[in-house]
């Protein structure tokens, strides 16, 4: 790879990157909106405990993922202080 193409995915990278806890927050919403919005479908179509153990998983999902970016971003700036 020639220096201008790793400059322009260095670029790339950084425009991807979420940088603040309030970025985060902004990325978890419509995470969290998208499964329960998942969530209710499989109550709908599951009923039971079946469309309940999938509507957990969904809403489950995103407290984690939610929770490791929140995590990752407090790291971010706890290595960047020292």
């Amino acid at each position: 790879m020639s220096l201008r193409m790793t400059s322009r995915l260095t670029k790339l990278r950084r425009l991807f990157t979420l940088k603040t806890k309030f970025e985060v927050y902004l990325v978890i919403y419509p995470l969290a909106m998208g499964a329960c919005e998942r969530a209710s479908n499989y109550l709908d179509q599951y009923p039971g405990y079946g469309g309940v153990l999938l509507a957990l998983a969904c809403t489950g999902s995103v407290f984690m993922a939610g929770g490791l970016m929140i995590d990752s971003v407090d790291m971010r700036e706890r290595l960047s202080s020292n």
